[in-house]
């Protein structure tokens, strides 16, 4: 009996057949990514009830049917997700904005989607994230946070598509898609099964924010910016004034621990705050900090300083001393989003033990938030101000920068070294999920200080930080920076003449582009590698890896001539896991070209060779090799190679194996639960930005289907093919699925 996503999927499929459209055209129709369409119609993913009545819609059927069917699929597909909260701490002076407050919430009720504007400090990331809090029992999956920059001095406002990358790593999504395109529409797809909070702070535009809007389900958007985004259809705009004098007294008096009376002086200071609360709170602070002084005392301070912010930042200054004022201008030529009290450390060239206590004062005069215990950051406003007292009086600032440039390397290369890795032969000591968790806070920082290297020239910085990053990396495959940062390097290597690196740099870059399923790409930059000089180690790797992309363009012969190459100079220098890696390849291109015993034989001499992980690869050439031959040898050897990945958590190796179990099944004449195990790889693709492995299996599905006698599914998978090719520029597979697709149509 089929599975109710079984028979969603077989409706679905039947309204495609119907319509007489393509996979591309259904998606113009219907307002749905292709890629979206491909996880419904191939049961990936159990699409949201909009998205049923939206297909529907678009070819004129009545969705109400389908109603039932639906709602048994999404229960039996639901899986729970887990609760998240990034959000920043409520602020316990929070005053005033009632009404504001009630009107956001309502309009999130209602409309899902509230965009919050007003001119800079006037509150409107402290209403987002006070609201956000107060709201957070109504979303069980948590609250999301997302700094856009749209308007942080020194930073580029965030593109939409890294954006979506950081959203979508938010929600344990490593490896987004490549397209801002495919990227939305996963962000939609995830945010329709939970129910969350995503607050997106600092807007630049409209355009910045449109594509991270959420779409159907129960999820909801609280936005800000400096600018109405009235081009946002259905995100209905509350503008913030500055505070009214009531509520301005208020925060002023709280800021200042005071209970405050009518006096004149109050009038005094809070026009010279422009009812700011950023202004008030700082303030109210200098007034505490100065106990012997009197409202009055600080309405005249402030009036001596002609600039309405500059007096109120100024005044703040004023209760610091020297060690604590300079570390307030450095501060505002540090780069990234945030920082800890060794960040601040190294700024200041400041002995770790007073740091924590200059921050501390800095925190208290409101000039630094303390985000979290030992992490801060500081207002755009403010950081503004910051930057321009350090131009004009702040000599060492260029030194400061590039002492923190050197802290963020050595920080990132120590922590690097902790985690295991295939280039060095053991780690040092230390917590390799720390490591990791350093990595996943830093990564902003670090994309952030390289940026700060390559403008003040620093080569060393530029070279060196993209490969204390490499294991990162390599688990965050398809992160938007990557390629950037590895090219930048690379020329950065070679200006220092350090042929080596670069050579390694390029390599990188090559497999970065190989991941992402542009093999011309990868190619060009192993080639340059290759020219680069590389010593024997990594040249036998290169070998290997060039041997990847011939295979993948469909030049099997040339690939297996890079293999046997791989496995000469692995042997050369001792690498017995290469010489089976080598060999496991050399395996499956000779199956493919046909040669069927004399690839068990090499897939046999490459799991002899290895032992643990490294066997997986020489595992699963041997059980896709013995599937027509030797059926229970190959299930217990394919079934072994899983193992090991689930063992070792290659998540990417799980997919490959289940994949070829699918593969192997059918060949067997067991097509139905050879699905199961296709199925089960898409899974395990979804939050990989592996599209080389995805357009592999695609192809093994794609004929799974049509041996199972299920077309229409068939079908779907091949367009996805056939558009994920053309869009990478290789005619090789889109050739391979036209042929398909043509066997499909023919009933063969």
């Amino acid at each position: 009996m089929s599975s109710p996503q079984e028979r969603l999927v077989a409706q679905l499929a039947r309204i495609k057949e119907l319509s007489g459209l393509s996979l591309r055209a259904l998606s113009r129709e219907s307002g749905l990514s292709s890629s979206s369409l491909s996880r419904y119609l191939t049961g990936r993913l159990v699409p949201p009830w909009e998205a049923v009545v939206a297909l529907c819609r678009a070819v004129g059927r009545d969705p109400r049917p389908l109603r039932a069917v639906w709602a048994e699929a999404d229960k039996a597909g639901a899986a729970p997700v887990p609760r998240r909260n990034d959000l920043p701490a409520d602020l316990f002076d929070f005053t005033g904005r009632e009404a504001e407050s009630a009107l956001v919430e309502e309009l999130l009720r209602t409309a899902g989607a509230v965009a919050i504007d007003g001119m800079a400090g006037v509150g409107k990331t402290s209403l987002a994230v006070h609201v956000a809090h107060r709201l957070a029992p109504t979303y069980p999956d948590g609250g999301l946070y997302l700094d856009l920059h749209g308007f942080t001095p020194g930073q580029e406002p965030l593109e939409p598509q890294a954006a979506l990358g950081r959203l979508l790593g938010a929600l344990d999504v490593t490896h987004p898609p490549a397209s801002a395109a495919e990227r939305a529409a996963l962000w939609r797809s995830e945010l329709s099964r939970r129910r969350a909070l995503v607050v997106l702070d600092n807007a630049v535009d409209a355009e910045q924010v449109r594509p991270l809007l959420p779409g159907a389900g129960k999820s909801t958007v609280l936005i800000t910016s400096r600018y109405r985004l009235v081009s946002l259809d259905g995100v209905p705009p509350v503008s913030l004034e500055p505070l009214a004098d009531g509520d301005a007294a208020n925060l002023f008096g709280r800021a200042a621990g005071l209970a405050l009376t009518g006096e004149e002086a109050v009038g005094q200071v809070l026009r010279q705050c422009g009812g700011l609360p950023l202004a008030l709170r700082m303030a109210g602070a200098r007034l505490r900090h100065r106990p012997g002084w009197t409202v009055a005392v600080l309405a005249e301070r402030l009036r001596d300083t002609g600039n309405r912010f500059g007096s109120v930042f100024g005044m703040s200054l004023q209760q610091l001393d020297a060690v604590q004022r300079r570390m307030f201008r450095l501060l505002g030529v540090l780069p990234g989003a945030d920082f800890d009290a060794a960040v601040a450390g190294a700024l200041a060239d400041m002995p770790s033990g007073r740091v924590g206590a200059v921050l501390e004062e800095l925190v208290d005069a409101h000039l630094i938030q303390e985000l979290a215990p030992g992490r801060y950051r500081m207002h755009d406003l403010i950081r503004l101000y910051a930057a321009d007292i350090a131009a004009d009086e702040e000599p060492q600032a260029d030194a400061a920068l590039r002492r923190v440039l050197r802290h963020y390397l050595a920080q990132a290369v120590a922590h690097d070294r902790t985690l295991p890795s295939p280039y060095r032969k053991e780690p040092s000591p230390g917590d390799p999920a720390k490591a990791m968790a350093w990595f996943d806070l830093e990564y902003v920082n670090l994309v952030a200080c390289f940026d700060a290297a390559v403008r003040l020239g620093m080569d060393e910085v530029v070279a060196d930080l993209p490969q204390a990053m490499r294991v990162w990396f390599f688990r965050h495959r398809g992160t938007d920076d990557q390629a950037r940062l590895l090219e930048a390097a690379a020329a950065a290597a070679a200006r220092l003449g350090r042929d080596q690196q670069r050579a390694s740099l390029l390599a990188d870059l090559g497999f970065a582009r190989a991941a992402a399923g542009r093999l011309a790409e990868a190619l060009a930059a192993y080639e340059l590698a290759e020219r680069s000089g590389p010593d024997d180690d990594l040249a036998a790797g290169l070998a290997l890896r060039i041997g990847l992309v011939r295979r993948d363009l469909g030049d099997l012969e040339a690939a297996q001539l890079c293999f046997r190459r791989a496995r000469e100079l692995f042997e050369k220098i001792g690498r017995r896991a290469g010489q089976s890696q080598a060999l496991a390849f050399d395996g499956w291109v000779t199956l493919h070209l046909g040669r069927h015993s004399e690839a068990v034989e090499l897939a046999r001499a490459s799991v002899a060779l290895a032992d643990g992980p490294a066997q997986i690869t020489g595992l699963v050439t041997l059980g896709v090799a013995l599937a027509s031959h030797d059926p229970a040898e190959s299930l217990r050897t394919l079934h072994d190679a899983l193992r090991l990945s689930e063992q070792n958590n290659l998540q990417h190796n799980q997919a490959w194996c289940h994949n070829c179990l699918g593969v192997a099944l059918r060949v067997m004449g067991s097509p139905e639960k050879a699905l199961e195990h296709h199925r089960r790889a898409f899974e395990l693709l979804e939050p990989l930005a592996e599209v080389q492995l995805e357009i592999d299996c695609l192809h093994a599905y794609a004929e799974t289907c049509r041996v199972a006698g299920r077309g229409d599914e068939a079908l779907a998978l091949l367009d996805r093919t056939i558009e994920l090719a053309r869009e990478l520029g290789r005619p090789h597979d889109e050739q391979l699925a036209q042929a398909a697709r043509e066997a499909v149509r023919a009933g063969c």
